[in-house]
């Protein structure tokens, strides 16, 4: 790779590169990442170009207090497919993987341990806590293997592939 000798620009973007980005994107459109930094005139690598478009950039995302019928759905869909974040995203208009996992991590998971910890069956969850951390992190051990695949197909058909 040619430019695997220089070196990139990490950490905070600043609104000069903000709008760079914005540009090259209205110029060129989506796609195409590895030419971006070029084409944009910026120091960064492509990957943290595509991610700061998707994730921060883009017209269309919501930002900011995720509503009650979204968390329901969240929820929701976090019981029937697990942590694929991209999947549970893309059933949220405008919400990104990344805020939709870190809203689950800072707002649902602790309600979501207390809820299994009450009505879950005992064979199907367990929950742990780590000694060495003085029962403060709370860690899932799932004993049941059924294939996630195979529970969201079975569960789209019942609701008519509206979940």
């Amino acid at each position: 790779m040619e430019g695997s000798s220089l070196r990139v620009r990490k950490g905070a973007w600043t609104e000069e590169e903000d709008l760079l980005l914005k540009k090259c994107i209205e110029k060129y459109g989506e796609g195409k990442w590895h030419q971006v930094p070029a084409r944009a005139g910026l120091n960064r690598c492509r990957k943290s170009c595509r991610l700061r478009w998707l994730n921060y950039l883009k017209p269309n995302i919501k930002r900011g207090h995720f509503a009650a019928d979204e968390v329901d759905l969240i929820i929701r869909l976090h019981n029937l497919l697990g942590n694929r974040w991209s999947l549970i995203a893309g059933r949220l208009p405008g919400r990104t993987a990344n805020d939709v996992k870190n809203y689950w991590n800072t707002h649902l998971l602790k309600k979501n341990i207390d809820t299994f910890t009450k009505t879950s069956n005992p064979k199907s969850y367990q929950l742990k806590s780590n000694t060495k951390k003085q029962a403060t992190t709370w860690y899932w051990l799932t004993a049941v293997t059924t294939t996630v695949d195979t529970v969201s197909l079975t569960m789209m058909r019942s609701c008519g592939g509206k979940i």
